[in-house]
């Protein structure tokens, strides 16, 4: 196998990853936020924006996880 056959092979499983985990880091987000609308409806702009801050830094991280992904494989 090629030594650029495993970039590729790590730069996908990279991708995976990251984004597999973003998308569980905004579930465990959403869902809590949803249920403590659901309880306090008047609080519902404070979670919103809380909820919204959380989720733009996780993805974030997420982005950030696949441009080094990207560039590992096109070394």
């Amino acid at each position: 196998m090629e030594p650029s056959a495993l970039a590729f092979l790590g730069a996908g499983l990279g991708a995976g990853l990251a984004v597999l985990g973003a998308g569980l880091g905004i579930g465990k987000i959403a869902g809590p936020a949803m249920e403590g609308t659901a309880r306090q409806p008047e609080a519902t702009n404070a979670i919103r924006t809380s909820m919204i801050i959380a989720a733009a830094l996780i993805e974030g991280a997420a982005l950030f996880a696949l441009v080094i992904c990207f560039i590992l494989a096109g070394k």
